[in-house]
């Protein structure tokens, strides 16, 4: 069954993008992902197998930001210069989003996290410790599949050259994650803000924003000056986004945030505000910071994670991080400028790279 045509989108100053843009994309795209778990093929494979995705669906439809197929509509608007999409663009969108999903399953296991947008992580969902783990791998590898199906299946024409870029995208994707976890491993000394920057860059900038901006303006037939500026944009809102998840993964409130706000330092995660902190601190301070977080995680218990985050806040990390998310949200908005702005498309992003820039989710 085809999906309606997207209409005219308000203008942000008539309605709160909450209210309009937001609800009216995840509204449709959240109608799609629920259709991609509709495989007559699969039925009566095991009943085990139906439950497992009964789970996947239930933990895919959570609430969430839908931050990627939000960009891939703006990227295809920008470049056609209408705020009409094709149905097809709507499958494609939710392809997108059930990668995303996959690769969260995988993160929260590499992580050990619990918890994830409001609930547990599906390997806690699917069976206790290791079991739990491995199925939830394979369950990914599944959606995984299922996801480049979807974009494969829109029919839009060039999708299989805007697969192909998402893809090369997505092995940058692993290199960060890799990254991300392998310097978890080295003292914070030998750790410099340069590298952190580059896993962000990989892991989430390229991946989550500039990416579906990209494939959303090459389906809509962007010139290569369209696509250049988009690009753009999604590197620096990107960074900012992800700046701002290093200081909600410290400092944040998991009542708020649906996930462990102690998640980044039991992990010991090389972030942004750490390395800041650890560049301006005493080197009493330093050596503090280092055995913090040197700590096995058994013994990371409420004091060590306390100290932690003041010995952040006194030095300066938290602030530092903070100014890079202001400056990285400035060069996104200026960066925006250099696109059309038919329909008050360009406004509505603007919008959203503020709306991004401020959460505390």
């Amino acid at each position: 069954m085809a999906l309606p045509r997207l209409a005219v989108l308000p203008s942000p100053a008539e309605v709160p993008l909450e209210r309009a843009w937001l609800s009216l994309i995840h509204a449709q795209v959240e109608a799609s992902l629920g259709e991609l778990f509709e495989l007559p093929d699969e039925v009566g494979i095991d009943a085990r197998w139906s439950r497992a995705m009964e789970e996947a669906k239930a933990f895919t439809l959570r609430p969430a930001k839908r931050v990627r197929p939000l960009l891939v509509m703006a990227g295809h608007c920008l470049a056609r210069g209408t705020p009409v999409v094709p149905s097809e663009l709507w499958r494609f969108a939710a392809g997108m989003e059930l990668l995303h999903t996959f690769l969260l399953i995988h993160d929260d296991i590499a992580d050990r996290a619990s918890l994830r947008r409001g609930g547990a992580a599906l390997h806690r969902v699917l069976a206790p410790g290791r079991m739990g783990e491995d199925l939830a791998v394979v369950v990914g590898d599944h959606l995984f599949a299922r996801s480049l199906e979807a974009m494969l299946e829109s029919g839009l024409p060039g999708v299989a050259k805007v697969v192909r870029h998402y893809l090369a995208v997505c092995r940058h994707t692993a290199a960060g994650q890799y990254l991300d976890l392998a310097l978890g491993h080295a003292p914070l000394s030998e750790v410099s803000l340069f590298q952190v920057l580059r896993v962000a860059y990989l892991k989430t900038a390229r991946y989550g924003f500039c990416a579906p901006l990209v494939c959303g303006g090459m389906l809509g037939g962007a010139s290569a000056e369209v696509l250049e500026g988009l690009e753009r944009v999604g590197r620096h809102v990107g960074l900012a986004y992800q700046l701002q998840d290093d200081v909600l993964g410290l400092f944040g409130d998991s009542r708020v945030a649906g996930k462990a706000s102690d998640g980044d330092f039991m992990q010991g995660k090389r972030t942004f505000p750490v390395l800041a902190a650890l560049a301006r601190a005493t080197p009493s301070g330093r050596a503090e910071l280092e055995a913090l977080w040197s700590l096995p995680e058994s013994g990371k218990d409420a004091e060590a994670l306390l100290r932690a985050r003041a010995l952040v806040e006194q030095f300066g990390g938290r602030a530092a991080c903070e100014r890079m998310v202001e400056r990285s949200t400035r060069a996104a908005r200026r960066a925006l400028q250099s696109l059309p702005n038919s329909h008050g498309v360009r406004d509505l992003l603007d919008v959203l790279i503020v709306h991004l820039s401020r959460r505390v989710s």
